[in-house]
């Protein structure tokens, strides 16, 4: 709830909280549209799904936070990838780590989308 409500702080407002894992499986693999953003507390998974793994190729899921969690194995991995999952050993995001976050998920919700090619 306290996430939520630094979202809402900021003017955010399509929020959807989840108690447990299965909630979010559930809304990611059933959404209508991809999630701009998921922040998720790594505690929640209790060990059972590797967050990273998960969010790496999710068509549903443009940028990932996972809080809670220890960020050592993001070192090895392409910048790129690291700009679309951010790992933090933070627990629980402040308004700033927000805003930050933010920051970067409106630019990439704003830009346009790729053309695909064109079929006659």
């Amino acid at each position: 709830m306290k996430v939520e409500r630094l979202f809402n702080h900021l003017g955010y407002y399509r929020v959807a909280p989840v108690q447990n894992l299965e909630e979010l499986l559930t809304l990611v693999e059933y959404g209508c549209e991809p999630f701009d953003l998921v922040v998720i507390n790594a505690a929640l998974t209790a060990g059972s799904l590797d967050l990273y793994e998960f969010f790496l190729d999710n068509c549903q899921v443009r940028h990932a936070l996972i809080f809670n969690d220890q960020p050592s194995r993001l070192a090895s991995m392409p910048l790129c990838v690291k700009q679309t999952i951010h790992v933090s050993p933070i627990s629980l995001p402040d308004p700033m780590c927000i805003q930050r976050l933010m920051s970067s998920v409106d630019v990439d919700a704003r830009a346009p989308l790729p053309e695909g090619p064109m079929v006659d």
